[in-house]
């Protein structure tokens, strides 16, 4: 019932009327290569003019990941290909006209390597946040390397007992 009632409220928020707050999400992608100060800076930057354009619900700061695939860019100096970047994102309210600013600037911004922008709710959001803050207090399992030898046995042994 609840997931109905969530795909009502973005279909009747999908409507353009101009002037009715609606609830976005930016998630962006920067480049990888900025020093740690620089990818600070950009993001206070995208999330000051987020925040001068409307209120922001929910946000995540930059943190590096590798891509699941190569990004590539052409640039005036020639082509770059990112396989890795740092990604954030800010769930923030605002009305149409102020929401096509905020994707004009980040359309403009050049450490912004890839963006999307989508409408949400702020009950998605605000779950997208919990689960993100649950995923960091879980700490990462290390393989160690005899966990991955019996793994490859036991496929070989598998595939020469058939």
């Amino acid at each position: 019932m609840a997931k109905n009632q969530d795909e009502d409220v973005l279909a009747t928020e999908t409507e353009d009327t101009g002037s009715e707050p609606r609830i976005y999400e930016l998630g962006f992608h920067l480049d990888p290569e900025l020093p740690t100060e620089e990818v600070k800076k950009a993001y206070q930057a995208i999330r000051e003019h987020i925040a001068g354009a409307g209120a922001i619900v929910a946000e995540v700061e930059p943190e590096k990941i590798q891509l699941a695939y190569t990004i590539s860019r052409q640039e005036v100096a020639g082509r770059r290909d990112f396989n890795s970047a740092y990604f954030a994102w800010i769930v923030y309210e605002t009305d149409a006209i102020k929401h096509s600013e905020i994707i004009a600037a980040a359309n403009a911004n050049k450490s912004i390597i890839r963006f999307i922008d989508l409408i949400t709710t702020k009950d998605i959001a605000r779950h997208a946040l919990e689960v993100h803050e649950l995923m960091a207090k879980v700490p990462e399992q290390e393989v160690s390397a005899d966990d991955v030898l019996n793994t490859e046995l036991d496929a070989a042994l598998e595939s020469a007992a058939v």
